[in-house]
């Protein structure tokens, strides 16, 4: 007999009754971390969770529980192992007793001994809280100049100079990195970006995989995911707005061309599509054989991120199906996904997936990248009522919580993530500069203000952070310009500072803000290049 997921496991979905029914026969969880791409998940359950005796074993001493970590954020963060799988082991109360990534049948046969003979001996004592939701208290300080050069710092010291990129171990992408150093360290950005192009994308079906296994940029994970492929759009319109190189935009237009053909699901983009020996075969072979499978799950976040990656690429190109592709995605995300604010992860979710953090700030940030776009008609407002929703549910003692405390195992337990509130509050300066409504500014500054007295410690991953914190102290460069699709607004989505917010209205000359200083309007686009390229 063969259960969900094709194995022989009989999971439990997430919630409260496992926990439960663990508390009530006195027995550890057995929590399996999955995604649809993750090609080691596949092998793990065709592999490990088909063999019938370890199948038992694991029903008659554990309660199994199976999530899919796309849909379900929260519980990935609270219990990532470091990759995926995951398998943790739990208490009742959801504490931690032991975990690990991969395991093959042996392997795991011997942990779940090890496992149960600390279970027998020390039971639910034997649990821990992960640190980071133990620490309630946010490293708060002030956002100064000195956040964005300590990063800078970190870019030049971590930075591969021989095969580019950051690290030295496995290569990922890092496309907020890229941005950033686009921005203050263009040299090292470009040579990431020429990797990237050479290492990670699929030439043939387009799109770009996942991360390199070595530091040589060798031996790609080849699953494709919509938030990362955006991302990566994203960075080589970037890298086309200050360099003007061409194979940087032929780079662009074919991850368009990928998201807008094989993940597009007639209606939005769909989540990511899966890993497999296909990406192995040469053109020919291809040809004749069967991609792997698209999870065709409507995402809100990685809807917004697509759909502020089309905008922006549309901004340096005027591709008309970039911003028609990317104005559908957002009408049906609002149609299906939003009400009064309150944003679903995706359709049909509970009331555990609603209201999450990282939907809110991806989702803002691709509607204000179409009201800088297209207009503020049709954007502005839902851009109010879902940023509204994140600061009067989420925002807490400065910073977003990722979701509402409350749920079963470890989600009553609130995580800050960094990278998400820097998200967030990107969004919310944009929406700040678009509306002038204070209390957005307010409000992003003291989200990044949570993490500032920690801003000596951190990395190249919080170049995200890092960008928003600079946009705080200086305040970002506003353009404010006539109506959307003229000849001055055109020029001013071209002024090569990404980091800009482009405020079409009802004017007819462009004016340029820096700290809330006004310059003379400028009634050409020569006029306002000069005005907008003045000191930061």
């Amino acid at each position: 007999m063969t259960f969900r997921d094709g194995t022989l496991v009989d999971w439990h979905p997430w919630g409260p009754e496992p926990f439960e029914a663990a508390a009530r026969d006195d027995e550890p969880l057995l929590l399996s971390l999955t995604a649809p791409w993750c090609e080691w998940c596949a092998r793990m359950d065709e592999e490990v969770y088909s063999d019938p005796k370890l199948a038992a074993n694991v029903a008659e001493r554990f309660v199994p529980v199976r999530v899919d970590v796309d849909r379900r954020p929260r519980v990935r963060e609270r219990y990532n192992m470091g990759g995926f799988p995951t398998t943790a082991f739990l208490t009742p109360d959801g504490e931690v007793l032991s975990g690990a990534t991969y395991l093959g049948v042996d392997g795991l046969r011997q942990v779940l001994e090890r496992v149960r003979e600390t279970w027998d001996a020390e039971g639910a004592d034997a649990g821990r809280v992960p640190r980071a939701l133990s620490d309630a208290d946010l490293p708060a300080g002030e956002v100064t100049a000195a956040v964005e050069a300590h990063v800078v710092e970190q870019v030049a010291a971590a930075f591969d100079g021989e095969f580019g990129g950051w690290g030295s171990g496995a290569k990922f992408p890092l496309p907020r990195t890229v941005e950033f150093a686009c921005k203050r360290d263009r040299d090292r950005a470009t040579r990431t970006l020429e990797a990237v192009r050479t290492h990670l994308q699929d030439t043939y079906d387009g799109g770009f995989y996942r991360f390199a296994e070595t530091r040589r940029w060798g031996e790609p994970h080849r699953e494709k995911l919509t938030d990362g492929n955006a991302a990566l759009l994203r960075a080589f319109a970037t890298g086309y707005l200050y360099t003007g190189e061409e194979s940087y935009l032929r780079t662009a237009e074919r991850t368009v061309d990928y998201l807008t053909t094989e993940l597009w699901t007639g209606e939005a983009f769909a989540a990511s599509q899966a890993a497999g020996d296909y990406y192995l075969l040469e053109p020919s072979e291809r040809e004749a054989a069967e991609p792997p499978a698209v999870d065709g799950t409507v995402l809100a976040d990685r809807n917004g991120l697509a759909a502020e990656a089309l905008f922006r690429f549309a901004a340096v190109t005027d591709h008309d199906g970039a911003v028609r592709y990317a104005g559908r995605a957002l009408e049906h995300v609002l149609a299906t996904l939003v009400d009064e604010g309150r944003v679903a992860r995706f359709d049909g979710a509970g009331a555990a997936t609603t209201g999450l953090l990282v939907d809110h700030a991806r989702l803002l940030g691709g509607l204000t990248a179409a009201a800088q776009v297209t207009g503020p008609d049709g954007w502005l407002e839902p851009a109010r009522r879902v940023a509204d929703d994140a600061v009067d549910r989420l925002a807490d003692d400065g910073g977003f919580r990722d979701g509402e405390p409350t749920g079963a195992g470890l989600l009553a337990h609130p995580l800050r993530p960094l990278e998400t509130n820097a998200e967030m509050a990107d969004g919310l300066l944009e929406l700040w500069a678009l509306t002038g409504a204070e209390r957005y500014r307010r409000a992003a500054v003291d989200a990044l203000s949570s993490f500032a007295g920690a801003h000596d410690r951190m990395g190249i991953e919080a170049a995200g952070y890092a960008a928003a914190c600079a946009r705080a102290h200086y305040d970002p460069l506003v353009i404010r310009t006539p109506p959307a699709g003229t000849e001055l607004h055109r020029a001013a989505l071209r002024v090569a500072d990404h980091e800009k917010v482009v405020v079409p209205g009802d004017r007819e000359a462009a004016v340029v803000v820096r700290g809330g200083e006004e310059t003379a309007p400028a009634a050409t686009p020569e006029a306002l290049l000069e005005r907008a390229a003045g000191p930061r």
